[in-house]
């Protein structure tokens, strides 16, 4: 699932790409919107939150959000007018289209036009956005410690605690903060320094497409899908196993000399 610095980046691109235009037409390819038209609407802004898009339009008297949500497989592209898509054609789920430029959003898992007014609706539950203008350490950290029994890999995933972290960041700040993934976030030696290194590293990434968090972009990752190879640091091989609750499971990887399960509390 894309990361939050990801998301970031496509609410960039819509942005530039749209804003201030009207739209010439819009196409819905999802059953609850097949009949929906905003093609008139000026585009006044995307922004993300967390890992939701958030694209504004306004026309006339009427004033519409659109929230999208990548998924696992989702994509924003821009393609000039009578460019040849670079997807599929049937994986198309939205196309906004103006006179400079098409945008198509490609197997999104969320699609649905709200009115402005309910816009929280489907964003008011997250938690601070660590690249957004909402960030709050102290709440983040208050919300993160709500439960200081929680394992810390499954805190930090947990969008309604801060929002932006998917699973690749949830593992290489595990590594960077020398804990085992599933250590109680209340014991967590450094919680405030693991925040502020979330904060720096998708700062850092939003403005590159290649993700790194060793600062070398040939190896980009410590850990991360990583598992039976050297660890980068140690040469220990690296393991991963599904943690988290029933259903919600997801792979997390860890070095078991860099960071020890049974040091931790």
């Amino acid at each position: 699932m894309p990361e939050g610095d990801t998301v970031f980046r496509a609410a960039r691109l819509l942005d530039r790409s749209l804003s201030g235009q009207v739209l010439t037409a819009t196409d819905f390819r999802v059953p609850q919107l097949a009949t929906s038209d905003l093609s008139g609407g000026t585009v006044t802004a995307t922004v993300s939150r967390g890992k939701h898009l958030l694209t504004r339009i306004e026309r006339d008297d009427e004033a519409w959000t659109l929230h999208t949500h990548l998924k696992m497989e989702g994509a924003w592209r821009v393609h000039r007018p009578g460019e040849r898509w670079k997807r599929p054609v049937h994986q198309a789920r939205v196309v906004l289209t103006t006179a400079r430029a098409v945008a198509v959003g490609f197997q999104l898992g969320i699609v649905e036009l709200l009115p402005r007014d309910q816009e929280e609706s489907a964003v008011g539950h997250l938690g601070p956005d660590l690249l957004g203008p909402d960030w709050d350490e102290a709440e983040a950290l208050r919300r993160l410690l709500e439960d200081p029994a929680r394992p810390v890999g499954e805190a930090l995933l947990d969008q309604t605690a801060l929002a932006g972290i998917g699973n690749m960041y949830q593992a290489e700040l595990c590594f960077t903060s020398g804990v085992h993934p599933r250590t109680p976030v209340g014991q967590v030696p450094d919680l405030t320094r693991l925040v502020r290194r979330a904060k720096q590293m998708l700062e850092l990434n939003k403005e590159r497409a290649t993700q790194s968090t060793t600062g070398n972009l040939r190896e980009p990752l410590w850990v991360y899908r990583r598992d039976d190879r050297p660890c980068r640091r140690c040469g220990t091989t690296v393991l991963v196993a599904m943690v988290g609750p029933a259903g919600r499971e997801r792979a997390s990887y860890w070095c078991p000399s860099c960071q020890p399960e049974s040091s931790q509390g």
